[in-house]
């Protein structure tokens, strides 16, 4: 009898090699082989992809312009992350630490849609059909409509995909699902490919609107191949503390909207509750009269969000002072505190800088480089910076202010929450159409910024 031989497949990236490797020199993770045998000739014949539908190719003027169908889920914060509902045919992928709510959220999605009348099928390989009817009970979810199967086989649930014929299907996870035909056990690079490669063929042809529940990393990224996210139309990822209250909803990739847009949410024993109204929770617990504190308006896809950037400036007692942040980006911080030390007399060599911006929001646009700057230069003089200013703007390497993005949202956006100042790039007041109620500042140099909002009116 010959000898069967193995693969040792990378579960991250899908690299295969005929030994065991600690580190893969493809994608330089750590223990991610998994052995794997290669399946038989006959069960591989039964996998072969239909074939194509014979299509001609048009110029693109001659495509018709067709509007994508658009299914509202009737949770407002979630058509927002998907550009306005979920979208007929399409396949989402939806991340996040374990306990973070994903199955949550799939759970309350489905119950109202079933209430609006459609046909819902929620695939759990996970948990049992009682399992899902202790949380959807806790969360006062039900409807003629919604469907549960607990099952792995793909074959068996693209059966009852077709016997059922949803409008959504959510498959919790795809890490569970296997092909009879593969002999890799659920989880390997293949099992998740082809699984995710059936459900789309699937998706497309039906019309029926598929959510895949994928588990995370340690890094936390999407555990399985990386041509999983390649495949479907859409990734949101679940972020924020489990034993936090907020969570937030993030689309890293979509098709059919805007990349980048944040839906929040408020974890409650009745299910995750929609947070329409995000920049006044965050600023609903700042300390108005602490020095260190800062206010700028993000702009996260379409959503313009106030939030409170704090810095804490403390001499140190190591040999190198510390830099620690939470929600900035550290290596830029490091670059902002040398500009300060050269272009703003501030000599931070021997202070301790700790930056948070509050509500687990993490900021990436370089307009939040302006508030981190009057963050901690209030924190280093101990200076109380004025509750009804904001401030935002980029701040380069010679100190100057280089203008932002959509400004006049930004300071609509500051105005509805009672703000009366904002300081910006003055390039940012050509042409600005103000709104009604602030007033805008502008500013050339972070040194003239900081004289704007009087952080050089005392000593430390």
């Amino acid at each position: 009898m010959a000898k069967v031989k193995t693969t040792y497949v990378c579960a991250s990236c899908g690299y295969a090699t005929p030994k065991w490797m600690g580190r893969c020199p493809e994608c330089g993770s750590w223990n991610s082989f998994n052995e794997e045998t290669p399946a038989a000739e006959e069960p591989a014949v039964k996998l072969k992809r239909q074939p194509g539908s014979g299509a001609q190719a048009l110029t693109i003027d001659e495509i018709p312009e067709e509007g994508a169908c658009r299914l509202s889920s009737g949770i407002g914060e979630l058509d927002r992350v998907l550009g306005g509902g979920v979208v007929e045919g399409s396949m989402v992928l939806v991340g996040g630490d374990p306990g973070i709510g994903k199955s949550t959220l799939l759970t309350q999605l489905s119950a109202n849609l079933s209430r609006s009348g459609e046909k819902v099928l929620y695939v759990s390989g996970e948990e049992s059909a009682r399992q899902i009817k202790l949380r959807a009970a806790r969360l006062k979810a039900g409807g003629s409509g919604f469907y549960v199967l607990s099952e792995n086989d793909m074959g068996l649930i693209e059966a009852r995909i077709n016997q059922v014929q949803p409008r959504v299907c959510v498959i919790d996870s795809i890490q569970t699902m296997y092909l009879t035909e593969l002999s890799s056990a659920p989880g390997s690079v293949t099992q998740v490919r082809e699984c995710a490669s059936r459900l789309m063929m699937n998706a497309k042809a039906s019309g029926t609107a598929v959510f895949l529940v994928g588990h995370v990393t340690k890094e936390g990224n999407i555990a399985g191949p990386r041509v999983l996210e390649h495949m479907v139309d859409a990734v949101l990822y679940f972020e924020g503390e489990r034993s936090g209250r907020y969570r937030i909803l993030r689309a890293v990739k979509n098709r059919f909207g805007s990349v980048n847009e944040l839906g929040m949410f408020e974890m409650t024993g009745e299910g995750m509750r929609e947070v329409p109204n995000a920049s006044e929770l965050l600023l609903s617990e700042r300390a108005q009269e602490e020095a260190g504190c800062a206010v700028m308006c993000a702009l996260e896809g379409s959503r313009p969000l106030l939030t409170d950037v704090q810095a804490l400036v403390t001499p140190t007692v190591f040999g190198n002072p510390r830099r620690m942040t939470q929600g900035v980006d550290l290596s830029r911080l490091c670059l902002l505190l040398a500009v300060m030390e050269k272009r703003a007399a501030l000599n931070l060599y021997n202070q301790d800088v700790y930056i948070n911006i509050a509500g687990g929001l993490s900021l990436s646009e370089p307009a939040a480089d302006l508030a981190v700057c009057a963050a901690v230069a209030s924190g280093f003089r101990n200076i109380t910076l004025d509750k009804e200013w904001a401030v935002m703007g980029e701040v380069g390497l010679a100190g100057e202010l280089r203008g932002i993005t959509q400004a006049e949202r930004r300071l609509a956006e500051c105005a509805r929450l009672g703000f009366k100042h904002a300081l910006l790039p003055k390039v940012n007041l050509r042409g600005l159409t103000v709104p009604e109620g602030i007033t805008p500042h502008g500013a050339d140099t972070l040194f003239e910024a900081f004289r704007t909002l009087g952080l050089y009116r005392k000593t430390q």
